[in-house]
C-alpha cells in the first residue's frame, strides 16, 4: 500500500503539491488523473524520493522508498521510458537492474518475454520506437515482481494490441492483490482499466472514490424516450407529473430523477409503443472536465477567439488544454 500524508512541494513560489493525502490500495487500479500542471508527476516523483518534499511524508509499505533496500522487490515503477542506457542492450539495461537489486538473472529472460521484446533483447535500447520504450520501461518494473507497481503514461506509443495488453495486465497484477497505481491522459482507457480513482487539480486532492460514485457525482443521467406517439407519450409524462424535456433535432424526449423501468412499464400500461428506451450516463471524461473546470491552469481558444484576459473571460465553457503544447515540466508539476 501507498500512504501519502499532508504531502507538500513548493518550487519557490510555486506550490505544485498541496497538502496532499491519500492511500493506494491493493487489489484494485487506481487511476490518477488531475490537467496539465495539477503536480500528478511531481507526487509520483516524490513517492519514489526523486523529488524531496517541502513536507508531509510517502511511505512504500509502511516505510521511506530510500529505506528499501531492495526497492525493486517492493515496488516497480515506470515514469520516463526514455531512462534507459540508450547504450545498451534491452537485456543488459534489465541484467544491471537485477544485478543491483540481487534478484536472479534468469528473471530478464522471464519479463523480456511477458512484455514481447524477446526478439529484440540483443538490440540497443537507443534505437527503439516510443512503443518498444514502454515495453522495456514495464519490463523494468516487473523485474523484481514487486507487490506494488506504479505507471506514468503506460499506453504511451503502445499500438492498439499493446494497448489492450497494458490494460488486461494492469487488470491481472492488481486481480492477484497487487497494489496498482496509474497516471494516464486517456480518459476513455482510464475508463476501461481503473476501479478507483484519485483527482487532483493545482496541486489538492478534488476526489478519492470509486470510478463509478466519481461519474455519478460529477454527471448527469437521464433517459432518452423517442415513439411514433411522441404527443401522447408528452401529455402521459406531464399527467404524471414527469418533466420531459423534447429535443428539437431528433424528436426524442430527455427525462432526469426516473428510472427507465419505470418510464418503460408507464409507457407499456398505455399502450404506447417506444422506438428508444435509454438510460444515458456520461462518460469518464465528461465527468473529469466538469470537476476539473475551476483547476485547469492552461486554457485552449477556438481559432479567431480571444484569448481570456483580452476582451473577454475565460468561463465554464473553456475546456482543458489536453496536449495542446502544455505539457509541464517536472518541476512545474504535470
Amino acid at each position: 500500500m501507498i500512504e501519502l500524508e499532508a504531502l507538500t512541494k513548493r518550487f519557490g513560489a510555486k506550490t505544485a503539491v498541496d497538502n496532499l493525502s491519500f492511500q493506494v490500495k491493493p487489489g484494485v487500479v487506481t487511476g490518477f488523473l488531475g490537467p496539465n500542471g495539477a503536480g500528478k508527476s511531481t507526487t509520483m516523483r516524490m513517492m519514489l524520493d526523486l523529488d524531496n518534499p517541502t513536507s508531509g511524508t510517502v511511505r512504500i509499505d509502511g516505510k521511506h522508498y530510500r529505506d528499501l533496500s531492495e526497492p525493486l522487490k517492493h515496488i516497480g515503477a515506470l515514469l520516463d521510458a526514455k531512462a534507459m542506457h540508450g547504450g545498451r542492450s534491452a537485456y543488459n539495461n534489465l541484467l544491471c537492474l537485477a544485478q543491483s537489486n540481487r534478484i536472479p538473472a534468469s528473471r530478464v529472460g522471464e519479463v523480456l518475454d511477458l512484455v514481447g521484446l524477446t526478439a529484440v533483447a540483443k538490440k540497443k535500447s537507443k534505437g527503439f520506437s516510443l512503443g518498444m520504450g514502454q515495453r522495456l520501461g514495464i519490463a523494468a518494473a516487473l523485474l523484481g515482481d514487486p507487490e506494488i507497481l506504479m505507471f506514468d503514461e503506460p499506453v504511451n506509443g503502445l499500438d492498439p494490441e499493446g494497448i489492450l495488453w497494458i490494460r488486461n495486465l494492469m487488470k491481472g497484477l492488481a486481480g492477484e492483490g497487487r497494489t496498482v497505481f496509474v497516471s494516464s491522459h486517456l480518459m476513455s482507457e482510464m475508463a476501461l482499466t481503473a476501479d478507483h480513482l484519485i483527482v487532483i487539480g493545482q496541486g489538492k486532492l478534488l476526489a478519492d472514490m470509486s470510478m463509478a460514485e466519481f461519474i455519478h457525482q460529477n454527471s448527469r443521467s437521464f433517459v432518452r424516450l423517442r415513439s411514433p406517439q411522441q404527443e401522447q407519450l408528452k401529455d402521459l409524462l406531464h399527467a404524471e407529473g414527469i418533466a420531459a424535456a423534447a429535443l428539437p433535432d431528433s424528436g426524442a424526449l430527455e427525462v432526469d430523477g426516473v428510472a427507465s423501468e419505470q418510464l418503460g412499464e408507464l409507457a407499456a400500461r398505455h399502450g404506447i409503443v417506444l422506438h428508444e428506451l435509454s438510460p444515458q450516463r456520461a462518460s469518464l471524461e465528461e465527468a473529469f472536465m466538469r470537476m476539473t473546470a475551476d483547476s485547469v491552469e492552461y486554457q485552449a481558444h477556438a481559432p479567431g477567439a480571444p484569448a481570456a484576459g483580452v476582451g473577454s473571460q475565460a468561463g465554464p465553457a473553456d475546456a482543458p488544454a489536453w496536449g495542446a503544447g502544455a505539457e509541464a515540466t517536472s518541476k512545474g508539476g504535470r
